[in-house]
């Protein structure tokens, strides 16, 4: 057309105008893709008729729900595994290795702690003794999320730890700038507790036990951070969910979209991760391509639906 002298930018908005006409008309023929019977038929069709992928899928949707965040990795065995986070969990380890309670799996674990989340760095004692007082007196173990916590106050908190005097952790809080706010907020919604901020005219010093926050458990390892249960009003995690969700809409970045959608995976749903097992490299390769082809398809048709495929939709 545009070689027999039709102008390209005229034929460029006609092709935009049948796009939208065209999407349009799918969507009326589009069924919904909700239950998990449709979701492992898409992802068994997705994955090149294998059933086992689809239905793996469907599993790790299931349990996350449709807002959960599902990565693929490469397994150490011959079977695909499914392995699920629940609760939130964080890329940050314990600050020194002498918190650790459980040396056999070499990894921290609170029972019920409260969690005290400082938007600073603390490296003077003193503005934590108030709180730790209320601590050993209540029984209870802390878990202290900060910025950094380091010198006087990390050589104070590891021996009280390894005398017993308190059973305590501390961790750095998760991302940078902004987003640490903004993920400090987060766990302070799902824990019912404060975030100590010297913006808001906070004082660690005058920090009182009600401002913390709560949970049935916390895990920490060498790498990541899992809070377990927690005590968070659920109409207020409801609302974060719902702002995530509205920032999600208005972002314009596909780095910040990632960074929010994993935000609201950890407040409403969970992790799943998808473990490929193979015999070979090859394999491998082929059969992580073939499950992450699949996971989108399968993500996409919930989203959206499904339409006859053949060539039918188009007839249609």
């Amino acid at each position: 057309a545009v070689a027999s002298g039709m102008n390209p930018m005229d034929l460029k908005r006609g092709i935009d105008k049948a796009v939208i006409n065209a999407v349009n008309e799918l969507r009326k023929l589009s069924v919904p893709c909700s239950n998990s019977k449709a979701i492992t038929q898409v992802g068994t069709i997705s994955a090149n008729a294998d059933e086992k992928v689809g239905s793996l899928i469907s599993e790790a949707m299931e349990k996350v729900g449709n807002d959960g965040v599902i990565t693929v990795e490469e397994g150490t065995g011959l079977q695909n595994e499914l392995e699920v986070v629940k609760g939130m969990q964080f890329d940050r380890g314990y600050l020194s290795p002498y918190f650790i309670n459980k040396p056999e799996s070499g990894i921290v674990e609170l029972e019920n702690p409260y969690i005290l989340m400082v938007d600073k760095k603390i490296s003077n004692i003193r503005e934590l003794l108030s709180i730790l007082e209320s601590i050993a007196k209540s029984g209870k173990p802390l878990l202290i999320i900060s910025e950094d916590l380091e010198g006087e106050a990390l050589a104070t908190l590891v021996v009280n730890s390894m005398r017993g005097i308190v059973k305590i952790a501390a961790v750095k809080a998760p991302g940078f700038g902004d987003r640490r706010k903004s993920m400090l907020q987060d766990i302070s919604i799902l824990t019912n507790g404060a975030v100590i901020s010297e913006e808001l005219a906070m004082d660690l010093e005058k920090t009182s036990i009600e401002d913390l926050g709560q949970a049935k458990r916390v895990v920490i390892t060498k790498d990541n951070t899992t809070i377990i249960g927690g005590l968070g009003n659920k109409k207020d995690i409801k609302n974060r969910v719902n702002q995530i969700r509205k920032e999600i809409k208005e972002s314009t970045s596909d780095y910040d979209k990632e960074k929010l959608n994993e935000r609201l995976a950890k407040l409403s749903g969970g992790v799943a991760v998808l473990k490929v097992g193979a015999a070979t490299e090859v394999e491998m390769k082929e059969k992580k391509a073939r499950v992450e082809d699949a996971l989108h398809a399968t993500r996409a048709a919930v989203e959206e639906g499904v339409v006859a495929g053949g060539g039918v939709a188009l007839v249609r």
